[in-house]
């Protein structure tokens, strides 16, 4: 599968309307300067202005696609984007590197877990969350082509499964199906859900695990379809209970009058301890065998925990 940046080089190839920019960040990018010249800009460690300069593009008719640390595009350059993107309602791509979890080391100034929650503030914002670079790939001509601005979690992580073609905003991807538990969750989550599924699946759970792909647009027919057809659904995601998937979840349901039990496993109340990612997921309990042992807890089938608890489970359900 081609990487990111090859994707995001043929498509700037075939488009002229097509602009690179990054505020110094070109790990995902770096070999794009001498493929597409001048059409590639770095601003520096300024995301404020390449957003502004972006706005500025995309008023005269170009497709920028802008690159920075998701915790500094995010929320730096909040205004800027809410401003002179999202008001306006320009077709700016905004991909932020090393959301969620996938800054382990970096401490809470480089964290990004309320980055959804932003960015779903912004009428008209689209989110997209690939679980891998593969899914990445498969989504980017979509992103560039469409007409919204959208935010794109970025990911280098290798694919776990082969990914259902053709990609579609707002269409999740089933991958595994089951009618005791619905695992609804998104970018580097869709892995430990799908060794969670195996975990259960050993315990006799037959659990469902939805990769929603988009947060914005919502597939609100596999939310539903999970919700009619599963006994419990869990929202799993590496940002904070507040704002993201869960919060979607609740005011979905809420919205259409629907009852549903649910268990939300997300960060809650601090910023995680920086480590390397497989310690982080352990110690914030956000590896398979600590989901598991939630989702079995939730369910009344308790079984021995593999080891210190983590930080009180969330359990509970909403009814409209």
């Amino acid at each position: 599968m081609p990487s990111y940046e090859d994707i995001l080089t043929d498509l700037a190839l075939a488009d002229d309307r097509v602009i690179v920019m990054t505020a110094e960040n070109r790990a995902a990018i770096r070999n794009l300067p001498a493929r597409i010249g001048k059409r590639f800009i770095d601003v520096g460690i300024c995301e404020q202005t390449m957003v502004g300069a972006a706005a500025g593009l995309a008023l005269r008719g170009r497709i920028p696609v802008v690159h920075a640390l998701a915790a500094f595009l995010t929320m730096r350059a909040f205004e800027f984007i809410r401003t002179d993107v999202g008001i306006a309602g320009l077709p700016v791509k905004l991909v932020g590197g090393v959301a969620g979890l996938l800054s382990e080391a970096n401490g809470p100034t480089h964290q990004a877990i309320e980055d959804i929650a932003l960015m779903r503030g912004i009428p008209g914002m689209q989110i997209v969350c690939p679980a891998d670079e593969s899914e990445l790939a498969l989504a980017l001509p979509h992103i560039v082509g469409s007409p919204l601005p959208c935010y794109v979690r970025h990911t280098a992580l290798p694919a776990r499964v082969k990914h259902h073609e053709p990609f579609e905003l707002g269409r999740a991807e089933r991958l595994r199906d089951g009618e005791d538990v619905a695992i609804l969750t998104y970018g580097l989550l869709v892995g430990e859900a799908l060794d969670t599924a195996n975990l259960l699946e050993a315990q006799g759970v037959t659990t469902r695990v939805v990769n929603l792909r988009t947060l914005v647009p919502l597939d609100t027919a596999e939310v539903e379809d999970a919700r009619r057809q599963c006994r419990l659904v869990v929202t799993l995601e590496d940002h904070f209970l507040t704002g993201g998937l869960f919060s979607i979840l609740s005011e979905h349901l809420l919205l259409h009058g629907e009852s549903a039990r649910v268990l939300p496993i997300a960060l809650e109340g601090r910023w995680f301890r920086p480590a390397l990612l497989k310690d982080v997921l352990e110690v914030e309990g956000l590896s398979a065998p600590w989901i598991a042992a939630r989702i079995q807890h939730a369910l009344g089938r308790v079984h021995a925990s593999p080891g210190r608890a983590p930080a009180e489970p969330f359990s509970g359900s909403i009814h409209g």
